[in-house]
C-alpha cells in the first residue's frame, strides 16, 4: 500500500446513480478485495492510517444488439467511479478518476428475467472494479 498504510477505513461510496443499493454492493466488494490480500487491516475512521472514499459517478445502459427496431437482444451496463485515498490529516495520497468497467447481459421477453440479468451484470462489474482498484492502489508502491 502507498506510504506505509497498514490500516484502512473504507467509507461507503457516494451513489450518484439511480441504482438503489449500488453503494453497498461496490463498497462491500472493495472491502473484500482489500482485506482478502492480507497486507492491510480494516480500522475505524479515527484510527486508520488511510481513508478510502469515492463516488459511483455514473451507470449507463446501452443496447448492443437488436431483435428489431424497438427491442434489444443484449445490453451493456457501464459503470464509472472516482476514488481517493487520504491519510489521517486529510492529505491525498492516491486518487483515480473515471475508473470504468462494462458488462453485457441478455434481454429476455420476461421483464423480471431481464432485471435479474442486469443485477447480475452489476454484481460482476462490482467485483471486477474492486479488483481493478486494488491493483491500481498497490501498483508501484
Amino acid at each position: 500500500m502507498p506510504e506505509g498504510i497498514k490500516s484502512l477505513f473504507i467509507k461507503i461510496l457516494e451513489n450518484r446513480t439511480s441504482e438503489t443499493g449500488a453503494e453497498n454492493i461496490f463498497t462491500n466488494d472493495l472491502i473484500y478485495e482489500v482485506t482478502s490480500h492480507g497486507n492491510v487491516v480494516l480500522a475505524g475512521e479515527s484510527s486508520a492510517d488511510g481513508i478510502l472514499s469515492g463516488i459511483i459517478k455514473s451507470m449507463r445502459i446501452d443496447a448492443i444488439s437488436h431483435r428489431d427496431t424497438y427491442s434489444s437482444l443484449e445490453r451493456r451496463v457501464i459503470i464509472s467511479i472516482d476514488l481517493k485515498l487520504t491519510d489521517r490529516t486529510g492529505r491525498a495520497i492516491w486518487s483515480a478518476k473515471d475508473i470504468s468497467e462494462n458488462e453485457d447481459y441478455i434481454v429476455s421477453s420476461d421483464k423480471q428475467t431481464t432485471e435479474r440479468h442486469r443485477r447480475e451484470a452489476i454484481i460482476i462489474l462490482s467485483k471486477r472494479l474492486a479488483e481493478k482498484v486494488y491493483n491500481r492502489l498497490t501498483d508501484n508502491f
